[in-house]
Formats: structure tokens, C-alpha cells, sequence
């Protein structure tokens, strides 16, 4: 049986004593690909000008009109902009280059890791340009188009059917599935986002490129958690440069992130039924939860009044938004992480067939939805 690289040579874990600033002088590399020295045969060319070098930087989108009248002002980091569709792109890259530049992987590798969709599209579409093959280990919540999205780029998918029998969640059956791939597959390495602090690192950035485009002045985030490298990194970024920015994150009602009640959730992508090592107490300042429901309401907002077609947790930013908006100051300036495209939800959050299915006439008549959906 062989030994996967990922138990004897690991990445910078949250749990190592080490922190994000630490890694804060690579950051500049990782993110100017035409400085990356990387010894290992990986196509540097390709590096230098593929796809991966507009990894990042997306817009930063003023929203007029899902707020009619707001007495503050509120901008969208457009993370659908990223090449594979998702903010999860970031610490793809990130994390696949830490481990090559440490020599934990080189190509011809496996990269294995358990994902809903979008790290594991990041990591498929980085796997392809950097000489790596990719296992991606999902569960029945995760989206078809993410499942045909995923083999598009190549990736093997590796379908967990049945959840963990003590808690009932998918999430530990996943993790358990990885950790059995990794001890049967030679030259195997688990990035682990939940752990890897070069996931979190890769925010740190993130959170630069809103900063700056608001010239400093940002008086609240709202990010949705999953995985807490979101979180995670633009907290450290807030604290390293000590700016009164004020982190609110969002949750999905049945997390048990910030100590909610596990409970069954519908909408992949936010939320998670173990607490991550890579959150810290005090990251935010306060925690939103919101539910299924106000995912579906948020994003029918959202296209509705901004033409924006996105995913489930850019809804719940906006319902958490609409639920603390009486309490943001007037002529805040607010900025919301906005992490992948609608067009992966149109079979679900998108779907009058599937929202029947799932809430029943009930919602499709209510007032709430009827207000905002065009479907």
C-alpha cells in the first residue's frame, strides 16, 4: 500500500501554529504568474500566458437597484468573472502552486479533494494546465452541470451515495472516501480547503482588490462560509493592514460553522456540517444565517432588479443584507462576495419544477417570490 505525499509532506494546516501573514510575501508571486519559479517540470509558458493568468481581479460592480433608495452604498465582487466560474479559481491555483513549489507534487500527480462543485472545477481546469490528474469527490447535492462540467476538463467523480451513518451528513462520508483514495493511489496529495491555510492566503488578495478599488474605504463585508478561506483571508487582510471594516459572515441555516443546529440543507455552496479548521473565533464580527428559501428569494432578487444571474450563496448575501440593512449605517459603503454563476443552478434555484418539488406551491405563490421571479 502506498504512502500518500499528502501525510508525509504537508501543506502550512491551520492547525501548524502558523498564521496566513506568514505567507503574505508570496502573495505577490502567486498572483504575478510570470514570477513563478518553480523547479519541477511544470509548462511555465503555458503559465506565463494560459488561461490561469486572469484568474482574479474581476469587477467590482456598483448595485443600483436591488437596494431601491438605500440610505448606503453597495458593491458586488463579481467572483463569477474568474475563468473556471467561481471564487474557488482562487485558491485553486494557490494551493496547487504552494504544493509544487514545496515539491509535494509534481506532474503526473493525482490531486484528490472533496468538493459541492466549485474547487473542484478550479482544480480540474488548473490540473489540466499544470500536467495533473484530478479525483473529485462529491455527493448527490452537487449540481448535474457541475458534475458534466467537472468530466469536461477531464476530471474523474467519484459520487459518495450514502451519508456518514453517525451524523447523517455527507460532508465526513466524503472525507473518509478522500483519505481511502489517498492510501490506495501512489503519488496521491489532498489540498484539504478546509485546512490549507494557502486556501485562506489566497483571499488575502481578494480582499486587496476590494480595498483598493474603494480606496481604502469599506465599512462592511458580507461573505458567505464554507470552507472559511473567504473568510479567513480577508479577515487577516482587515487586521494586518488595520482598517474598521466590519465582517459579516453568511451562513446556511443546518451549518455548523458558527454553532448552529445541523439540520438538512438543499443548496451546495455555503455552509458545512464540520467546523473547519481554518476558522478562527472572532474572523467576523456577527454571523447571518439564512435559509434554502432565502437563497431561492435572494438570487429571483437579484436577477430580477440587477440582471445578475447568480449562484445560491450570492442570494443569501443578499437576503442577509435586506435582514441588516436597518442596522448599517447611512452612507456606509458595503461590498458582498458574489462566488459563482446562476448558470450552474438553472436545473434547481432557477427551476419552477424543482422549487415545487422542494418547497411546494406554497413558495411559488407566495408573495415573496412572485415579486422578484421571471420564471
Amino acid at each position: 500500500m502506498s504512502t500518500s505525499k499528502f501525510q508525509t509532506k504537508s501543506f502550512a494546516s491551520a492547525n501548524s501554529g502558523h498564521s496566513i501573514s506568514s505567507t503574505i510575501n508570496d502573495i505577490e508571486q502567486t498572483y504575478s504568474i510570470d514570477k513563478v519559479d518553480i523547479s519541477s517540470k511544470v509548462n511555465v509558458q503555458a503559465l506565463n500566458s494560459g488561461i490561469l493568468t486572469v484568474i482574479g481581479n474581476t469587477p467590482l460592480l456598483k448595485l443600483e437597484n436591488v437596494f431601491k433608495n438605500a440610505h448606503f452604498q453597495l458593491f458586488a465582487k463579481m467572483e463569477m468573472f474568474n475563468p473556471g466560474g467561481s471564487v474557488k479559481d482562487r485558491p485553486a491555483l494557490n494551493m496547487l502552486m504552494k504544493a509544487f513549489q514545496k515539491g509535494d507534487i509534481k506532474p503526473g500527480d493525482t490531486i484528490i479533494e472533496s468538493s459541492s462543485g466549485n474547487l473542484g472545477i478550479g482544480l480540474a481546469q488548473a490540473s489540466t494546465v499544470l500536467g495533473l490528474r484530478f479525483i473529485c469527490v462529491i455527493d448527490p447535492k452537487t449540481t448535474q452541470q457541475n458534475i458534466n462540467i467537472l468530466r469536461a476538463y477531464g476530471a474523474q467523480v467519484d459520487i459518495v451515495t450514502e451519508p456518514d451513518p453517525i451524523t447523517g451528513d455527507f460532508l465526513p462520508a466524503r472525507i473518509n472516501r478522500v483519505n481511502s483514495l489517498l492510501k490506495s493511489i501512489p503519488n496521491s496529495f489532498w489540498c484539504n480547503q478546509y485546512a490549507n491555510l494557502n486556501n485562506a492566503a489566497a483571499h488575502y488578495q481578494t480582499m486587496h482588490e476590494i480595498v483598493t478599488a474603494l480606496d481604502g474605504k469599506l465599512d462592511y463585508l458580507f461573505c458567505s462560509t464554507g470552507s472559511c478561506g473567504t473568510l479567513r483571508g480577508c479577515a487577516e487582510y482587515i487586521r494586518s493592514n488595520n482598517l474598521d471594516t466590519k465582517i459579516i459572515a453568511v451562513d446556511a441555516k443546518g451549518s455548523v460553522i458558527f454553532g448552529g443546529k445541523r439540520a438538512k440543507r438543499l443548496i451546495p455552496g455555503h455552509g458545512a456540517a464540520r467546523v473547519p479548521e481554518l476558522l478562527q473565533p472572532g474572523l467576523e464580527d456577527m454571523c447571518i444565517h439564512v435559509s434554502d428559501m432565502d437563497c431561492v428569494v435572494g438570487c429571483h432578487r437579484l436577477l430580477s432588479t440587477e440582471a445578475i444571474l447568480a449562484g445560491g450563496s450570492s442570494g443569501g448575501v443578499i437576503t442577509a443584507i435586506d435582514k441588516k440593512q436597518q442596522d448599517i449605517p447611512a452612507n456606509a459603503i458595503c461590498a458582498a462576495i458574489f462566488c459563482d454563476r446562476g448558470e450552474r443552478y438553472l436545473d434547481t434555484i432557477y427551476s419552477n419544477s424543482w422549487l415545487k418539488n422542494n418547497f411546494g406551491e406554497a413558495l411559488l405563490e407566495s408573495k415573496e417570490l412572485q415579486q422578484f421571479s421571471r420564471i
